[in-house]
């Protein structure tokens, strides 16, 4: 009898463990719904796809995008603001749902984490100081001296894969990257194309885009949202959302008004 209790015991603590695993393998869409929210991260410096509005409020085609996510799973949407190249390791960690920062889609990331369909592909441009844009307009004007790109980015890989004769400069953020175009301590900084449009827009006319430009082969990037790996069904669900999206028109909707209110503009 003593015997039998033990061998009880035992599965009972072997049931409870394989109850623990299998709760904590539920997966990211289970923990979503049971919640009630959708935590996403974000880097709330890169108009037009996410930054702060004059209420200090979370705007952007991007934190639309997220909302748009929230509301086809049935949960409320909670945006988290962190530095850039934090979110993927926040996503990996559990800490944060999804990443949705206008991720560029690489093999290299795809290691370790998942990417939705692509909802967007975006050209780059070299934003100078306001004077420069013929100073530097090839290459060969470039090499040597510093080109800036925000930390952890694909912008930053572009920097030295494209640009070999220059020097990859990175800061956190793109405002610290303005300002050091600005003061002349670099040449200028790496950005999609609707950011550094933006940012040109609000530099009361301290930047502007350089000639130079990269070929489509260069810098031609896909944007995804980035979830934790081995979580299929909050991937196609996204994927679902990203679909519709792009059908309907409603994503480039958003876009052009994100663009509109961040002061980017197509010229």
């Amino acid at each position: 009898m003593k015997q039998m209790k033990k061998i009880f015991a035992l599965m009972l603590a072997l049931a409870l463990v394989l109850g623990a695993a299998g709760a904590s393998a539920e997966g990211a869409l289970a923990k979503i719904k049971e919640a009630g929210k959708l935590v996403v991260g974000t880097e709330a410096t890169y108009p037009p796809y996410e930054f702060l509005d004059d209420q200090k409020n979370f705007a952007g085609c991007d934190i639309w995008l997220a909302g748009q996510i929230a509301d086809a799973l049935g949960v409320t949407l909670e945006i988290q603001d962190m530095e850039f190249d934090g979110i993927i390791p926040a996503v990996q960690s559990g800490l944060i749902d999804m990443g949705i920062a206008a991720f560029t889609r690489t093999p290299e990331r795809a290691e370790v984490i998942d990417f939705s369909d692509l909802y967007e592909t975006s050209a780059q441009l070299l934003i100078v100081k306001a004077g420069n844009a013929d100073t530097y307009a090839t290459k060969e004007s470039m090499a040597g001296l510093q080109v800036g790109a925000q930390q952890g980015t694909i912008q930053s890989q572009l920097v030295e894969s494209a640009l070999p004769d220059s020097t990859l400069f990175e800061l956190k953020t793109y405002p610290e990257l303005a300002l050091e175009t600005t003061n002349g301590n670099i040449v200028g900084f790496v950005v999609d194309q609707e950011v550094g449009l933006s940012m040109v827009s609000q530099s009361d006319g301290a930047l502007e885009v350089s000639s130079f430009a990269f070929t489509k082969e260069e810098a031609s990037f896909g944007k995804a949202a980035v979830i934790a790996k081995g979580n299929e069904d909050l991937v196609a669900a996204v994927n679902e959302v990203i679909a519709r999206v792009l059908e309907d028109g409603s994503y480039e909707a958003a876009k052009a008004e994100a663009v509109k209110a961040s002061g980017a503009s197509a010229e």
